[in-house]
Formats: C-alpha cells, structure tokens, sequence
C-alpha cells in the first residue's frame, strides 16, 4: 500500500530512511528521526480532534519508542522502529498501530490472546486497525 498522496506516508518514508542512515551509517540520522516524529507529532495533533485521537496516540508511542531507544547503551533498539517503519512504508502493516489498538481506551472487547493474535496477523488495512 504505497499511499504516495498521502502527508503522513511521506513523514513515515523519511523517517525510515532517517532510521536507517542512523542504525547503518552515521548516529545523527536517529536524532533526526526523532526530530521529525515531534513534528509529524504536533501536525498530527492540530490535525486530528484531540490529543486522543488514534493517529496521534501512534505518533506518541513511537516517539517513545524513539526516545528510549536514543541513549548509547539502547541504541540497538533502533533496529525495531526502523524494520517497523519499513513495514508500515512498503505494505501498510503498522505495528505501533496494532500495540496502541490493544490498550484499554482503544478497544471494546475483553484483553485475549485470540484478540491479540488478530490485532497482529490480520492483513494491513486502509485507516485504522482500531476500527
């Protein structure tokens, strides 16, 4: 699902090139990423109905992701959001979505496994895996 019309598929494009430059060639490419996920934040929560909405709780949890992962001794957990993020780029599976979609606020339905194993391995959609 290459979603080249869209703003949002762009931030994700760069950033995971910026991921990668990071992980593969030069640790100034991962402070970028982080910087442009603040920005993709902050569109994203002027954009959307309120600091709650789904795309921007995405947002939110990467950049923590990115955060944690920023300090030399976690470095090696760059290699997570950046595969992730290649992901998300190249076939529309969004990982962090699917996490963010099993938090209590997101869902209707009781915490299992069975729901979790869907949340995971169900096909890439357009919009919202929590819809």
């Amino acid at each position: 699902m290459l979603e080249f019309r869209e703003l949002a598929w762009w931030y994700w494009l760069v950033t995971a090139g910026l991921l990668t430059a990071g992980v593969l060639v030069d640790p100034l490419g991962l402070f970028l990423a982080v910087g442009l996920t603040v920005i993709n934040l902050l569109h994203f929560a002027i954009r959307e109905p309120g600091l709650t909405a789904f795309p921007v709780q995405v947002r939110f949890f990467y950049l923590l992701l990115l955060l944690i992962a920023l300090p030399e001794p976690m470095r090696w957990l760059f290699w997570i959001p950046m595969i992730g993020t290649w992901a998300q780029v190249l076939v529309g599976y969004c990982a962090m979505a699917r996490l963010v979609s099993l938090f209590p606020w997101n869902r209707q339905e009781r915490l299992t496994a069975g729901l979790v194993w869907r949340r995971f391995v169900s096909m890439p959609v357009r919009g919202s895996v929590a819809d």
